[in-house]
């Protein structure tokens, strides 16, 4: 049986957080080559992942790298980036229930995966001779940096009763950080 109360609340909090961190990519970006360095889309990603699972935190993903494309403040290579680092993040946290392997999916999926996607991407569609290796270090520091803070951020909600419940199955105390 479909559990309409649980998915309406994951479809919540997937578009909050689709519209937080479109809000944020505004202001909060580092340029570095021609990539922009984004840590909220990687605490984003790490937090979706851990609170919702695999499917929301990809759809978040895509959202917003669709949104930020459309406003002009994203680029093409968002997509396999922040997707692929969503969904190795959830995978990891779905199977350990451990929040640093959520954190360390992400920065695999993004910082290693995402960016050797991105080669035939600059190569096909924007005709650029870029290396390999060229996205590796932006993205690399991107998703660590975003992956720390997402960490951090979802330790301090932890300590909030309210917000256990959202981590905790059946409201126990039992599972592993």
């Amino acid at each position: 049986m479909l559990d309409t109360g649980n998915l309406l609340r994951k479809m919540t909090l997937t578009s909050l957080f689709t519209a937080i961190t479109t809000l944020t990519s505004s202001f909060v970006y580092i340029p570095v080559g021609f990539a922009k360095v984004f840590p909220i889309q990687h605490v984003t990603n790490v937090m979706t992942a851990v609170m919702l699972g695999p499917l929301f935190a990809v759809t978040q993903a895509f959202l917003v790298s669709l949104i930020r494309n459309m406003t002009g403040t994203g680029s093409i290579f968002a997509f396999p980036g922040s997707m692929i680092g969503a969904l190795l993040a959830a995978f990891l946290y779905q199977k350990t229930k451990r929040m640093g392997h959520a954190c360390l999916g992400e920065i695999v999926g993004t910082g290693i995966l995402g960016s050797i996607a991105c080669y035939p991407i600059a190569l096909l569609l924007l005709g650029k001779k870029a290396a390999l290796f060229g996205f590796l270090p932006a993205f690399l520091l991107s998703s660590l940096t975003g992956a720390i803070i997402g960490f951090l951020l979802l330790k301090v909600l932890l300590k909030n009763h309210y917000m256990k419940g959202f981590f905790y199955e059946k409201g126990t105390n039992d599972r592993r950080i």
